[in-house]
């Protein structure tokens, strides 16, 4: 045979080839068609019917519920320079106070442990825990660690938590997140929020075509599996589950709630989780308060509605061989470890969407081999065209008719797939993005063709899928404020030339234990409380304002409830017009401040103020102690031989810095952690009549004798109106 008969046997494979593929393609697109179709229906109905009846849900109605404790788990290997700022912004920006952040760590990899070190430092609710075997296991026995660590966190700050939260170290969380958990637990068991990649430039492809995908996966295909089946895959982050679940996870788990061989511990749980007969939710609710906090796209074309969802972004890989690497993951835990432990149910809806995921392997190969077809066609076509004498063959189709009418039966379905795929992701990313998510199908083709026979390689390789590795695929996060490096108060004071470099060394060296530095300085005469508090405000980059809490208007008092006060240990110094300035000795997070402001029904803004105030204020007003006013004593012990309380400001500085509360001596004597205290705070709201103390004892947050210890140390260092009277009898 020469040459030209081993191009008639290519063109006859070529055609064989061609038709599995234009029916294999048929059947995949009709089987998306109804989908689309389901979900436009539906859409429409919905529009026309129920949301004519009922109002949606909007904001304020997720504050009208009552916060219940939520654990964010975050599961972190080789994460240095991401887990940090991930962790901050989570400690810091979300619109909720009854939350904990508890981040997997491994003991061989310190690198990640000083990040989290470092944020833990500053956000009492932020956790370190430390896997007990070396990295890389698996993202599922991490979180094994993590539900083992906060089983034993509930213990200690005698809570249940309502919510157990999913989140990957490069995860962009939302400000509303935790309300709407708030919202729907604990009738839901598994809830899942949509995930929107970051874009890149338009010219980079491999991240763009994660956000195509999860585009119309999250905007239509998610919403019609649930509406049809009730039920809905976790996709590993923004996911919620129940304390029900997670109890019925650990039981059948035997202590173990994730399977820590699969590599998609998340779709593997809502399979499971459905079959237990629990109540599964995709929620999409959209934020269009102005007021509000988005992850919002800036573009041209974003929907008011589908582009302000409360959802979750985060950066997906840049390139094709770590794009390859995450999607063979993927692969091998949906559908090969997937046949494996998901066998098909007696639910026919459940089979459907099983089926689907399962597809997903098929669409891969047959889009790829599609794409080589038509370059090949196109090939021949040029050859044909160009060449005069060369040879000219027949169409490849020839004139079967069947052939035809599949192919324009496919022509028709790719026309809507490109609709569908440019309607979904205009909707949140713009026009633009829709317009190059067209031209993006092609290479997300190619990456899913690779993840595939990546897939299979690994498979082979293993002889068992359950044998694969965790396969990490190293994140990227957004670039945000340097927060976490503040400078020291004693390195401010230095700064400032209110103390040497000398002194502040030899005070750091030789301070009494169970003391605060700048307190310390302002007993011993060395700086004045309001350096102290100015230094502090310097120290957060925020403002400055004295405050005499023996002059405050009683009026002003009464616009702050003593509840209020006294949980987040504020004072209402003065109104600004309609602005009420409130002051506290340390930053007030704007998640506090945001609930006063809510609770208040006015704006609201929070200023450092003098060192010791705040506590003098709240036992003087809210507390009705009115025999701690030191001006009241002085004058009472001195009468007109003190010409000026000025004579007397280092006496006042001390008494003023010597003033502590019991939660802050607790900590100090290391009776508690900060994050329990904070618990016992939220829940010490709830109380009418009884103290601090004596609610911390009756609920187990620490004994009689801590206590006890703790008003020693207070009584120790704090100034009392005995300990006035005799200083004002040494200066007199």
């Amino acid at each position: 045979m020469d040459m030209f008969d081993f191009f008639l046997y290519y063109l006859y494979g070529l055609r064989v080839v061609l038709f599995v593929t234009m029916v294999t393609l048929c059947v995949c697109g009709i089987d998306d068609l109804f989908i689309d179709i389901y979900y436009w229906v539906r859409h429409f109905w919905r529009k026309g019917t129920v949301y004519r009846k009922f109002s949606r849900k909007n904001v304020n109605d997720l504050y009208q519920k009552e916060e219940q404790p939520l654990a964010i788990m975050v599961p972190a290997w080789q994460e240095f320079g991401v887990i940090d700022k991930m962790a901050e912004l989570a400690a810091s920006r979300l619109d909720y106070e009854n939350y904990q952040i508890f981040v997997g760590t491994y003991p061989n990899d310190p690198e990640t442990q000083n990040d989290v070190d470092r944020v833990c430092a500053r956000f009492p609710n932020v956790h370190k825990v430390v896997c007990a075997r070396p990295g890389p296991t698996s993202k599922a026995d991490c979180l094994n660690n993590i539900i083992a660590s906060i089983v034993e966190f509930e213990k200690k700050a005698k809570i249940e938590f309502s919510g157990f939260i999913l989140h990957d170290a490069e995860d962009i969380v939302s400000p509303m997140e935790l309300r709407l958990y708030n919202y729907l637990l604990p009738d839901k068991d598994l809830i899942q929020l949509p995930v929107y990649p970051y874009t890149r430039k338009w010219y980079q492809m491999t991240p763009g075509h994660y956000a195509d995908e999860f585009a119309e996966l999250h905007g239509k295909d998610v919403v019609v599996r649930e509406a049809i089946a009730g039920q809905v895959p976790s996709a590993g982050v923004g996911t919620c589950f129940s304390r029900k679940a997670i109890t019925k996870l650990l039981e059948e788990g035997e202590g173990l709630p994730f399977d820590v061989q699969s590599l998609t511990e998340d779709y593997d749980i809502g399979l499971r989780l459905k079959q237990w007969g629990m109540n599964e939710i995709f929620v999409r609710f959209p934020i269009i308060e102005k007021d509000q906090q988005t992850l919002k796209e800036d573009s041209f074309g974003v929907s008011l509605h589908d582009g302000n969802v409360v959802c979750v972004r985060e950066y997906f890989p840049t390139t094709f061989s770590t794009a390859v690497r995450q999607k063979s993951r993927w692969i091998i835990g949906i559908v090969f470890q997937g046949f494996k432990n998901q066998k098909w149910t007696s639910d026919w809806k459940l089979n459907y969407f099983l089926w689907r995921d399962r597809r997903g392997f098929i669409n891969n190969t047959i889009g790829f081999l599609s794409m080589l077809i038509f370059l090949q066609l196109v090939g021949l076509s040029i050859y044909s065209y160009l060449v005069k004498d060369g040879y000219h063959f027949m169409s490849i189709i020839a004139n079967d008719r069947i052939t035809h009418i599949i192919l324009v039966v496919n022509t028709l379905l790719l026309i809507n797939r490109l609709f569908q795929r440019f309607f979904f992701v205009s909707q949140y990313y713009g026009y633009l993005e829709g317009g190059l998510s067209l031209l993006r199908l092609c290479w997300g083709t190619v990456i899913n063709f690779a993840a595939n026979v990546r897939a299979i390689h690994q498979v082979i390789q293993q002889g068992d899928a359950r044998r694969v590795a965790w396969d990490k695929t190293t994140h990227d996060f957004p670039s945000i404020a340097d927060e976490t490096n503040k400078k020291p108060v004693g390195e401010i004071l230095k700064q400032n030339k209110k103390i040497s470099e000398e002194m502040l060394n030899s005070l750091l060296e030789n301070m009494p234990k169970n003391r605060l530095f700048g307190s310390y300085l302002v007993e011993q005469g060395i700086v004045t409380n309001d350096d102290l508090s100015k230094a502090i405000a310097e120290q957060y980059d925020a403002e400055f304002e004295h405050c005499d809490p023996f002059e405050l208007d009683p009026e002003l008092i009464d616009l702050l409830p003593k509840k209020l006060a006294l949980k987040y240990s504020v004072l209402p110094l003065r109104k600004d017009g309609e602005m009420l300035i409130l002051g506290k000795e340390m930053p007030l997070s704007p998640v506090a401040l945001a609930t006063i402001t809510r609770r208040l029904k006015c704006p609201v803004k929070c200023v450092i103020t003098t060192n010791g105030a705040v506590t003098l204020g709240l036992r003087y007003w809210y507390l009705d102690q009115k025999n701690i006013n030191p001006y009241q004593i002085i004058e009472d012990e001195i009468g007109d031989d003190a010409s000026s309380l000025d004579n007397y400001k280092k006496l006042i500085d001390r008494y003023f810095a010597s003033q502590s509360q019991l939660g802050q001596c607790l900590l100090l004597s290391n009776k508690i952690e900060p994050a329990v205290l904070n618990q016992a705070i939220l829940a010490f709201e709830k109380e009418e009549d009884k103290s601090f103390g004596a609610f911390l004892i009756s609920h187990h947050y620490v004994t009689q004798d801590a206590v006890n210890e703790a008003l020693e140390l207070q009584m120790a260092q704090q100034m009392n109106a005995s300990n006035l009277i005799n200083e004002c009898r040494q200066y007199s």
